[in-house]
């Protein structure tokens, strides 16, 4: 590339420009003006090498007329949070970004934080509804969770879960990371952009009280008030946005009313409960409302003795599982997808502390190549996993 195009007309001028006086001037003056020129070179090529994650992508970005920016399916608060954060990038260089979403938002925690900040996502079912070509997914690396979604091809990916997914353009998927929020974060500290007191109105540069909010509650919501799953970047991304944090908003989206369903579910799981060792199961049957599941499984693993859990419930013909584990010989991720590997379309997944999966009901009865799986010889089967035994 010359470095003319690379670096800006400025450089490839004076290179030119340098060049010529060194051939015309004394030798002495032509290894000086040489040197200064190498030195140029080599100060850009560092200059560009030290370019920030958040700088690249706001490049991209700006490259832009109209993004759409992709949750995962049932998006949760570090999701919705990482949202809001690439929108407000987008939004500094004049690009249109519309955060979009498949699945429903039903957690009652997602429902205040959508509405608490008065947030418009749209919710697609196909991949001809997405606003733009040029897709951004946040908090996943894969699109997933609707019609088409394999033909879709993101330019950018920025997540911290494990998998293969990449951006055809920029890719920042660090998985030892707590929460996407963090990440994003960090994009807009290195950018050079303020916190400002939640009374003020934000400027060029200046981050939204309404965003260091949604920050700070995706990087509390994923890491479990910053006592789970966390790295240092968690406590460094806090401390950046604490300044800019709405108290009275970030309390309103953490302690939002419980629906009835949930704490009923809840109660299915610890007397439907089957403890082995230090390893807990529950199915709670059929639920209206599937965030109720993880919930429970939360609350299943406080219980005295018992390390690690996974709680089962039946919604429109799937089976969903959600696991927990405070346990270092389980990897909730790794035991999931174990559990369910040889079930045809079962996926399962997530991290040490955290996963989930879905089964087909029709798949565990025997459509496809199986022969079909009962749910006491899936229970087995999330045993065994958690033992280390498949």
């Amino acid at each position: 590339m010359p470095l003319a195009a690379a670096g800006g007309v400025g450089l490839g001028e004076a290179v030119d420009t340098t060049a010529a006086f060194a051939l015309e001037g004394p030798p002495l003056v032509a290894v000086a003006v040489a040197a200064l020129v190498a030195l140029g070179v080599v100060a850009w090529l560092v200059a560009r090498l030290r370019r920030t994650k958040g700088a690249k992508l706001e490049r991209l970005l700006a490259a832009r007329d109209e993004v759409s920016v992709l949750m995962h399916p049932n998006p949760d608060p570090d999701a919705m949070a990482s949202a809001m954060a690439v929108r407000t990038l987008a939004d500094s260089v004049d690009t249109d970004a519309t955060m979009q979403y498949t699945g429903q938002i039903r957690h009652q925690e997602n429902r205040a934080f959508e509405t608490v900040l008065d947030l418009e996502f749209e919710r697609v079912d196909d991949a001809s509804e997405l606003t733009s070509k040029n897709v951004i997914l946040v908090d996943h690396n894969t699109p997933r969770g609707f019609s088409g979604a394999d033909s879709v091809d993101p330019f950018a990916v920025v997540d911290h879960h494990p998998g293969e997914g990449t951006g055809s353009e920029f890719t920042d998927v660090r998985t030892d990371s707590g929460a996407c929020a963090t990440i994003c974060a960090e994009y807009f500290e290195n950018l050079g952009w303020d916190t400002i007191d939640p009374d003020d109105e934000a400027g060029p540069e200046q981050l939204p009280t309404d965003l260091a909010t949604g920050l700070v509650h995706g990087i509390q919501s994923d890491t479990k008030s910053l006592t789970k799953g966390c790295s240092a970047a968690e406590f460094s991304a806090a401390a950046y946005l604490y300044d800019g944090v709405d108290e009275d908003m970030l309390d309103r989206i953490a302690n939002p009313e419980v629906d009835a369903e949930v704490l009923e579910v809840k109660a299915r799981a610890i007397t439907n409960r089957e403890v082995r060792n230090a390893f807990a199961f529950a199915n709670v049957g059929e639920v209206n409302n599937a965030d109720a599941i993880p919930q429970a499984a939360d609350e299943l693993l406080r219980l005295e003795g018992v390390t690690a859990v996974v709680v089962a419930g039946e919604k429109d013909g799937t089976v969903h599982l959600s696991g927990r584990s405070r346990d270092d010989r389980v990897h909730m991720g790794k035991t999931l997808r174990a559990a369910v590997d040889d079930i045809p379309m079962a996926e399962a997944g997530g991290h040490a502390r955290m996963g989930g999966g879905q089964i087909s009901l029709d798949h565990m009865e025997g459509l496809g190549p199986s022969t079909g799986i009962t749910m006491p010889e899936l229970t087995d089967r999330l045993f065994d996993a958690m033992s280390g035994d498949i």
